[in-house]
C-alpha cells in the first residue's frame, strides 16, 4: 500500500492515507463512520488498487454488496492478485446468487489462492450450500485436511465452528457439541461464540449481575422522571386553573417570548452540538 500511495503527490498521499488509517480503526466498531471515510479516500485517489480494496471492505462491512463487488474487481484488474476472490464470491450470497458463488468456487482462480484464502473458500462454499438449504453438501465441503488438523491455524476457530453450527442446523446435537469445544479450544481471541453456543446447549443460563444493577438503576431513575413529570403535569393543570382567558389578569405568551427564545436557542444549540461531534 505504502509503494501505491508514493504514485501519488506528497500532501494528496498524506490525505489519502489519513483516510484509509480511519477505515481501519473504524471497520469494525463503527463500519457506517469507516465507510464514509473510504468514500473520501476514493473520490482522491480511485486509481490507487489499495483505496478500491479498503473501499470495497467498508462496502462489504455495510452490507452494500452490490458496490463492494465493483470495488473488489475493480482491485483485481489493477493488481491481477486472485486474493479477494473468496470475498467476492462472498459479496455474490450476500446479492442472493449462493449459485453463482459455487460457480467461482470451481474456478481455477482458487487454486492461485495461498491456504488461507483456500480455507476461505471453501467457508463461503459451505454457506452457499446452506443458503440452498443443501445442509448435508454443506458439511461435507467443510470435511476437508484442514478440518482434521490438530494444528491451530488462524483460520482453525472460525472452520471448526462453520462445521459445528452445520451440524447443530442439520439435527446432530452430539456432534455438534464436540466441535464447538474444539472451536473453543482453537479460539484464543474469542473471536466466535462457541463457549456461549455450548452454554446453550447445555441448558446453562448466564446471569449478568452488572446488568441487572443498571437496569434497577435506569428503573429507578424512570421513577424519579415518572414522579417529575407528573408534579409538572400538576403544576400545568394548577395554573391552567389559575389563569382563566375570562380573567383581565390573564396574559398569555406571545410567539416571540422570552421563554420561547430561550427554549429555542437552547435546542439549536444542542443541533449545533450534535452537528460539531458528527463532523468531529
Amino acid at each position: 500500500m505504502r509503494q501505491e500511495l508514493l504514485s501519488l503527490p506528497k500532501g494528496l498521499a498524506e490525505e489519502v492515507s489519513k483516510n484509509l488509517v480511519m477505515v481501519a480503526r473504524l471497520i469494525d466498531e463503527e463500519p457506517e463512520q469507516a465507510y464514509a471515510y473510504s468514500r473520501i479516500a476514493l473520490r482522491l485517489a480511485s486509481r490507487v488498487a489499495a483505496v478500491r480494496e479498503a473501499a470495497g471492505f467498508a462496502a462489504y462491512a455495510t452490507q452494500k454488496y452490490s458496490e463492494a463487488l465493483a470495488e473488489f474487481r475493480a482491485a483485481k484488474r489493477m493488481t491481477g492478485s486472485v486474493e479477494l476472490w473468496p470475498v467476492m464470491a462472498d459479496c455474490e450470497r450476500g446479492l442472493g446468487r449462493p449459485e453463482r458463488a459455487l460457480t467461482m468456487a470451481g474456478e481455477p482462480e482458487v487454486a492461485k489462492l495461498d491456504k488461507a484464502g483456500q480455507v476461505e473458500m471453501r467457508l463461503v462454499a459451505a454457506g452457499a450450500r446452506r443458503d440452498l438449504g443443501q445442509l448435508d453438501a454443506a458439511i461435507v465441503t467443510l470435511q476437508s485436511p484442514e478440518l482434521a488438523s490438530s494444528s491451530v491455524q488462524p483460520w482453525t476457530a472460525r472452520l471448526r465452528y462453520a462445521y459445528a453450527d452445520a451440524l447443530l442446523a442439520a439435527g446432530r446435537e452430539d456432534e455438534a457439541r464436540e466441535w464447538f469445544g474444539k472451536t473453543l479450544e482453537a479460539d484464543k481471541d474469542g473471536a466466535t461464540d462457541a463457549s456461549d453456543r455450548l452454554a446453550e446447549l447445555d441448558g446453562v443460563e448466564f446471569v449478568d449481575a452488572m446488568h441487572e444493577d443498571e437496569a434497577d438503576e435506569v428503573d429507578e431513575d424512570d421513577d424519579e422522571a415518572d414522579a417529575a413529570e407528573v408534579a409538572a403535569a400538576e403544576r400545568a393543570s394548577d395554573q391552567a386553573e389559575y389563569y382563566d382567558e375570562d380573567d383581565e389578569e390573564y396574559e398569555p405568551l406571545d410567539e416571540g417570548s422570552e421563554a420561547d427564545i430561550d427554549v429555542t436557542d437552547e435546542v439549536v444549540a444542542d443541533l449545533d452540538g450534535d452537528r460539531a461531534d458528527d463532523k468531529a
